[in-house]
């Protein structure tokens, strides 16, 4: 079907004002079908014109414009022709729609653990059709009225406040005007715990199997709402506008978040069956943060097109990392923004399909998917703080707000925010954008031993970026240096440095407040393995490790010198993101696929004896600190150790670290380690089944199968992908997570070939959304081979692949030609 194009949503938008909408969905008709009524009024500038509606049923059973009945040949591959429109309008669609499966439009899913089934409305990024006929383009809003028919044990929940009219019928409040997608229903017997706050009220909803950890955590993640909603609140000088604020966990979705106006979606991994680390708590508060702050920024605000996306969300990361340290007393944050969100940026900075942070070419809807990415919100983020570093706090603040104030409940775009950065900073800001905004490109910062800081920027992407940043040195555990510089130039001298002692640890931007790569000096490189656990700042030390990871990732740093770090420095590490970062990076990235296949058992047990030096410390230390400690270094054990005996134990719940007692999550990661080593049989791992029947503990299933090494385990895998219908998203994703697990790549290799003709395969069934995300799992950079270059080469040569999918490809063919560059280099 065609993607909306710029060009004809501008035409339709200059044509039309839609005044309300009205829909009526029946999802009581069983597992695969439900019912779509949709009224839709809208005026047209221009009497007599022509325009279209976006639907895509299963059947259309009627559509009337203006009572006039509009037949079959009208509905062209997902376009309802709309002729000789009227002053005013009225059209009425009644059709029968698919639930999805993949994530997209109205997913549907059963809980294995009760048999449950649960629905909920994930429209982004045009999926709206597939759920009500709607003028599907960011900048046609319009208020929303809602009913929905249920099963008569089923709640809902959506964005207007839901009100149960009689058995199994509910009717929403009309919404102030929303964008289509945004638009969400959340139906299905949820576990519910409400309150209220500042004459909010509020509302976290889960599946009924999560109802026991549900109520644990709902007072923490309210609290965390209450103090966001005040954060805001003060931080904006607008109330949040949309009436009740629920969050609803629902099962199988997409992202991490998608920031619906009123009933924000999550996916419910965040409600934890078992222990959770600091990190993992400060990502779920920050995620609440984040998408609390889209109901400013995206949704009383929205892009008036998809090239503006990151209006949306660099802002909600940059004010959710902001409140996490300011209003939630998180200061740590910030060093999870710099070990996650920004070695995620980077990385695609580095990618050939690196892009402007604004303005970023998106001729259709779809293309405008390929940017959704560490870009659009770690470096998007990362040129707010430097912003703000430009022109003054006080400034960005009051531009914000007249932005926001000017447009509420309508649009905007870049030319328009930074007019009103402008007049608020008093000074014309475009020079500024245009380096940091419209050009693509991260500059690179070195310091030489006589203090002179120098600025090179990429040669394909000419701009002068100034930085505002600082540089540290420390000697053993003592800041020995630090300056604030300004580099608006090609270098900046830095005083003090070439006094520094011989054995200091220089680090440029130690604060992380710019967006650049940071190349250390060959003395500071030197000397990380018996110096960096000193360093007292984690922010310091957070750059140092980005640093690190990012020259191996350009073929500049040794794996095998990261691998000697990590057991030096890693055991002694104190901050929580720093430790699960590194460790997921190590164990997912550095050894599979940096270091050469007959290197990678010895690494992995240097890992498994790295994580024993923090259990022991974390046993000698004690305190609730201690215990975050144990279980890290118990889930870094648990991916890389080969003590068959110690796992077994484990599996069987015996010799545990205290929080790990009856931890389901942490048993499955055991068994697919024992897996991955051939040491499970089946009965072990049916017996696992048998005793976990959540709907997580099925997909874990899947992955313990799937990593299993032997011909007949992953034949089974792939089969799976390629033949079964009813696969959802998530069990896709599992698959391919764990089908290249090979300690042979031998075993593997005959399907390197074959990985193109199964995508195109699964793009029949599956939306680009969720496909993209299982091309990256199942792209063949597992075997790190010329052979598997050439794989991904044809692949990226295909035209039966969508965009999205294509983009997934590209970016990790890139990450297959760095790690073949450093086996280049390093062997």
């Amino acid at each position: 079907m065609p993607s909306l194009t710029r060009d004809e949503a501008v035409a339709r938008a200059a044509l039309l004002t839609v005044t309300a909408m009205d829909v009526d969905l029946d999802l009581d008709r069983g597992a695969e079908h439900f019912g779509s009524r949709t009224s839709i009024r809208f005026t047209c500038r221009e009497p007599g014109a022509s325009s279209f509606a976006d639907v895509r049923p299963v059947a259309l059973h009627a559509a009337t414009l203006n009572g006039r009945v509009l037949g079959p040949d009208d509905l062209v591959d997902g376009r309802l022709a709309l002729a000789d429109l009227e002053a005013d309008n009225v059209l009425e669609v009644e059709a029968t729609m698919a639930f999805g499966h993949d994530g997209q439009g109205l997913h549907r899913s059963t809980d294995p653990a009760d048999d449950e089934d649960y629905v909920y409305g994930h429209l982004f990024l045009d999926a709206a059709p597939r759920v009500f006929a709607c003028f599907d383009q960011p900048d046609l809003k319009a208020p929303y009225t809602v009913a929905v028919d249920v099963p008569a044990h089923w709640s809902v929940v959506g964005n207007g406040a839901a009100h149960q009219v009689s058995s199994g019928r509910w009717r929403l409040a009309t919404t102030r005007p929303l964008a289509t997608y945004f638009v969400t229903v959340c139906a299905g017997p949820w576990v519910s715990v409400t309150a209220e706050h500042d004459g909010i009220p509020l509302g976290v909803h889960a599946r009924r199997s999560l109802e026991a950890p549900l109520r644990e955590q709902a007072e923490q993640m309210l609290a965390t709402t209450r103090a966001c909603f005040d954060g805001y609140h003060r931080l904006f000088g607008i109330r949040y506008p949309f009436g009740e604020y629920h969050q609803v966990f629902v099962p199988e979705f997409n992202a991490g978040a998608m920031e619906n106006p009123g009933c924000v979606t999550f996916r419910d991994t965040y409600v934890f069956r078992g222990a959770a680390t600091p990190d993992q708590l400060l990502e779920r508060d920050n995620t609440i943060a984040h998408e609390m702050a889209h109901m400013w920024f995206g949704d009383l605000v929205t892009m008036r097109w998809w090239d503006d996306l990151w209006l949306n969300e660099s802002f909600a990361e940059y004010m959710a990392y902001r409140t996490s340290a300011e209003v939630l007393g998180a200061p740590e944050a910030w060093v999870e923004f710099g070990m996650v969100r920004k070695l995620w940026g980077y990385a695609a900075e580095r990618s050939p399909s690196t892009h402007p942070v604004a303005g970023s070419p998106a001729p259709d809807a779809l293309s405008a998917l390929q940017n959704f990415d560490g870009i659009s919100y770690a470096k998007g983020a990362s040129v707010l703080r430097q912003l703000i570093a430009h022109i003054g706090d006080d400034a960005f603040v009051a531009g914000v707000r007249d932005h926001l104030g000017a447009h509420a409940f309508g649009n905007g775009e870049l030319a328009e925010f930074l007019d009103a950065m402008s007049r608020a900073a008093g000074r014309d800001l475009d020079g500024w954008a245009q380096a940091w905004l419209r050009t693509a490109g991260a500059d690179r910062l070195a310091l030489d031993s006589d203090g002179v800081l120098t600025r090179s920027t990429p040669a394909a992407q000419p701009a002068s970026r100034p930085h505002t940043l600082d540089v540290a040195a420390f000697v053993g555990d003592d800041e020995v240096l630090r300056h604030r510089v300004v580099l608006d130039g090609d270098q900046v001298d830095v005083p003090g440095v070439d006094g520094l002692p011989a054995d200091a640890l220089v680090v440029p931007n130690a604060a992380d407040l710019t967006w650049a790569e940071v190349a250390l000096d060959p003395r500071t490189t030197e000397a990380l393995v018996g110096n960096l656990a000193d360093v007292p700042d984690p922010m310091a030390r957070a750059v140092v490790w980005t640093s690190l990871l990012g020259g191996m990732a350009g073929a500049e740093v040794d794996p095998r010198l990261v691998l000697d770090v990590v057991e030096a420095a890693w055991p002694r590490e104190d901050d929580a993101s720093v430790l699960s970062r590194v460790s997921l990076v190590v164990t997912s990235s550095v050894v599979p696929l940096f270091l050469r296949a007959e290197e990678r058992e010895e690494a992995l047990e240097r890992v498994a004896a790295a994580a024993d030096v923090l259990a022991d410390r974390a046993a000698s230390d004690g305190g609730p600190a201690a215990d975050a400690l144990a279980l890290v270094a118990a889930r870094v054990w648990a991916r890389s150790g080969s003590d068959l005996d110690r796992l077994h134990r484990w599996a069987a719940g015996h010799d545990l670290p205290a929080s790990l007692g009856g931890d389901d999550d942490f048993r499955w990661l055991v068994l697919r380690r024992l897996s991955a080593l051939d040491a499970l049989d089946d009965a072990a791992l049916g017996a696992a089944e048998a005793a976990d029947r959540s709907l997580a503990g099925r997909l874990a299933a899947l992955g313990v199968r799937a990593v299993r090494p032997t011909a007949a385990a992953k034949q089974w895998a792939w089969d799976r992908l390629h033949d079964d219908p009813d696969l959802s998203n998530y069990a896709a994703l599992e698959l391919a997570r764990g089908f290249w697990a090979a300690p042979d790549p031998a075993l593997v290799r005959p399907y390197v070939g074959r990985v193109g003709d199964l995508l195109a395969h699964l793009d029949t069934r599956m939306g680009e959304d969720a496909l993209s995300r299982v091309a990256v799992a199942l792209h063949p950079k597992g075997v790190v081979e010329p052979a598997s270059l050439e794989a991904s080469t044809a692949m990226l040569g295909r035209d039966d692949l969508s965009p999205g999918v294509r983009r997934a490809l590209l970016d990790e063919d890139h990450v297959l030609r760095e790690a073949l560059a450093s086996h280049a280099r390093f062997a």
